[in-house]
């Protein structure tokens, strides 16, 4: 093999251009078992479309290292913090703000002393001082008078006793809860003879308040006009005169559960004890203050006159509590 390989070399004249020859094909001679290739470098992938134009969609500001964002943030809120601080330890906005705390608290005043020209709350609030057990106790009273023996009111260094301490002591929390279970129950019947609307309701709800505003206006003219000096004060007259409600209701459940029979008699039972009832409560307020203005200008008030008022009163009861709920009944 080697001597052959010199012939042709020698036959070619030994030139550079014999060897390059003689070099590519002894590459692919087998030698020794295998076959020796020349080593070739792998082709490129046949290229896609041309590109037109160069796509920057997705281009966008180089990525911060990490821990840029958390200074970032960590400078916002030491920014913030500080504005926070600024605001308070500036002098300008600590004046408004003590300048808006003064206002307001002048306004607080304000609506508390026009509220005060009109009603005491604290005196409101002795109204409303009850519990369950006067609640029962008092719509017993109320019902049922006639076995009641003490009338007169109690005092404590010259104070009236709430209603939670003394039953014969007025209230406004049964006059204004019978008023709305009132205007329930109203509803109620209405709607049971399909006679129910919003108008209709309202109209009665307005028409049971006006009346009871009536009455109370009329009482206070009442005691000016004669010179009448009394412990009655509005709130009391507000209360004895919201009594009615209880009578009403139970008048009008008289008429849904018996009939036209039933609502007469019931009726009839209500309006004696109401009568009853407001005569010996106002007895001690209207009739017990001669010994007390004897001497002044109610003098001249005399106890027949005292006697007629607290009759009127307690005799008008009756005609209200029939003309709000004879249109219930039918």
């Amino acid at each position: 093999m080697i001597q052959l390989q010199k012939a042709f070399y020698q036959s070619c004249g030994g030139g550079a251009v014999c060897w390059k020859v003689f070099a590519s094909d002894t590459m692919d001679l087998p030698h020794h078992g295998y076959r020796a290739t020349k080593p070739r470098a792998r082709a490129a992938p046949p290229s896609a479309d041309p590109v037109l134009f160069e796509d920057t969609s997705f281009s966008g500001p180089p990525v911060a290292p990490q821990g840029y964002y958390s200074a970032e943030y960590n400078m916002g809120g030491a920014t913030g913090g500080g504005g926070v601080n600024n605001l308070f330890t500036d002098p300008m906005a600590s004046a408004a703000v003590m300048y808006g705390s003064s206002l307001a608290s002048q306004g607080k005043d304000m609506v508390n002393k026009e509220i005060s020209r009109f009603m005491s709350v604290n005196k409101l609030k002795y109204f409303f001082t009850v519990d369950t057990k006067y609640v029962m106790r008092k719509l017993f009273l109320l019902m049922f008078p006639y076995t009641h023996q003490d009338w007169e009111l109690r005092y404590h260094r010259d104070s009236p006793l709430t209603p939670k301490h003394d039953v014969n002591a007025p209230d406004l929390y049964i006059p204004t809860m019978a008023f709305i279970t009132y205007i329930l129950l109203a509803g109620m019947a209405l709607g049971i003879q399909k006679r129910f609307s919003p108008e209709v309701l309202g109209l009665c709800a307005s028409t049971a308040l006006v009346w009871v505003v009536i009455e109370v206006l009329v009482m206070l003219l009442g005691l000016y006009l004669l010179t009448v000096h009394s412990d009655l004060s509005t709130f009391d007259l507000i209360a004895y005169s919201g009594y009615k409600y209880v009578g009403m209701i139970f008048t009008v459940l008289g008429g849904l559960l018996f009939g036209t029979d039933g609502y007469f008699v019931a009726l009839a039972w209500s309006s004696c004890a109401l009568m009853f009832f407001i005569v010996r409560s106002l007895r001690t307020k209207i009739l017990s203050s001669l010994s007390s203005d004897s001497m002044g200008a109610g003098a001249t008030a005399k106890p027949h006159v005292r006697l007629y008022i607290t009759v009127a009163t307690a005799a008008f009861q009756p005609l209200i509590i029939y003309w709000l709920t004879s249109h219930l009944v039918r």
